[in-house]
C-alpha cells in the first residue's frame, strides 16, 4: 500500500474538475470518477493513476472520434459522450474493489485482477466506440445475423480487433508497475482483458434489456424515445449497460484470482 500522499488526491481532484469542464464527465461522473482514483491511488500511488489515466483518456478520445457518425448509436445505447456515474462506477468499480482488496490483504493476485478489470473496461469501450465506424453492420450473437450498429451481442472484425488491442494497450502500460511480469503473464492477463469484452458482448446479447420505440419502431436501451415510452423486448429489466459492463470487469477479474 502507498503512503497518503496530499499532492496525489489534489491531481485527482483536479482531474475530475477537467473531466466535467471538458463534458467527458457529468457532476456525478466527476465525483464518482474522484472517489474510484482516491481508491486506486490509495492502493497503488501514481503508477495505478497512470493506468486508470490511460484507461479515461483513450476512452473519452474514442467516444468523440468521429461522433457524428454515432449520433443513431447513442441514441439507440441511450447514452452521450459525457459519463455519469452509474458509467464510470460500471467500468472503475470493479478495479477500485481489487484496489481495496489489495490495501487490506496485499496480495499481488487482486494487483493483477485490479490490471485485468480495468484491460476489460478499456477492451470493450474500444470496440463499442471504434466498431460502429465499420463499413459493414455486425453480426448478432443472439440471431446469427446482421443487425444495426450499436446492438447489444453483436460483434463485427473492426470491433473485435479494436478490443483485443485494447486490452493489450492496457497490460503493456502496467509493465510500467510490475517490470517483473513476464511474456507468459502479458499474454493471459491481455486475454482475460479481452474476455471480459466477450462476456459482455454475450450478456448483451442474452439478458440485457432492450426496448422498442411504439413510433419509428427503434430498438433502444431507452425506456422513452420520440416522447414515447417504449416497450420491453428482450431481457431482463434490471440488466442494463451498466450492469452487463460491471459484471464483464469484473469476472475477468475474478478468473485472475482463480489462476493465481
Amino acid at each position: 500500500m502507498n503512503e497518503f500522499t496530499p499532492v496525489l488526491y489534489i491531481f485527482i481532484v483536479l482531474i475530475s474538475a477537467l473531466g466535467w469542464y471538458s463534458s467527458n464527465l457529468s457532476l456525478s461522473g466527476a465525483f464518482s470518477a474522484s472517489v474510484v482514483g482516491i481508491v486506486i491511488g490509495a492502493a497503488f500511488g501514481w503508477d495505478g493513476l497512470i493506468i486508470l489515466g490511460v484507461f479515461f483518456v483513450s476512452s473519452s478520445f474514442w467516444s468523440r472520434f468521429k461522433k457524428g457518425q454515432k449520433h443513431a448509436i447513442d441514441q439507440k445505447l441511450a447514452k452521450t459522450s459525457k459519463r455519469d456515474w452509474q458509467q464510470v462506477f460500471a467500468n472503475g468499480g470493479p478495479a477500485a474493489i481489487f484496489s481495496i482488496l489489495y490495501m487490506g490483504t496485499n496480495e499481488s493476485s487482486f494487483f493483477f485482477a485490479f490490471l485485468v478489470s480495468i484491460a476489460a473496461a478499456n477492451s470493450d469501450t474500444w470496440a463499442s466506440e471504434i466498431g460502429p465506424l465499420s463499413k459493414g453492420k455486425p453480426f448478432s450473437l443472439r440471431t446469427l445475423k446482421r443487425v444495426e450498429k450499436g446492438t447489444s451481442g453483436a460483434i463485427s472484425l473492426v470491433g473485435t480487433l479494436s478490443s483485443l488491442l485494447g486490452s493489450i494497450v492496457i497490460i503493456l502500460f502496467s509493465y510500467i508497475m510490475a517490470p517483473s511480469m513476464t511474456i507468459d503473464e502479458i499474454i493471459i492477463l491481455s486475454s482475460l482483458g479481452f474476455l471480459g469484452s466477450i462476456v459482455d458482448t454475450m450478456l448483451g446479447a442474452s439478458v440485457q434489456v432492450e426496448y422498442q420505440c411504439c413510433r419509428c419502431g427503434m430498438r433502444t436501451e431507452a425506456t422513452n424515445h420520440c416522447s414515447f415510452s417504449t416497450e420491453k423486448v428482450k431481457g431482463i429489466v434490471p440488466v442494463n449497460n451498466e450492469v452487463v459492463n460491471f459484471v464483464a470487469c469484473t469476472l475477468p477479474g475474478l478468473f485472475v484470482l482463480i489462476i493465481y
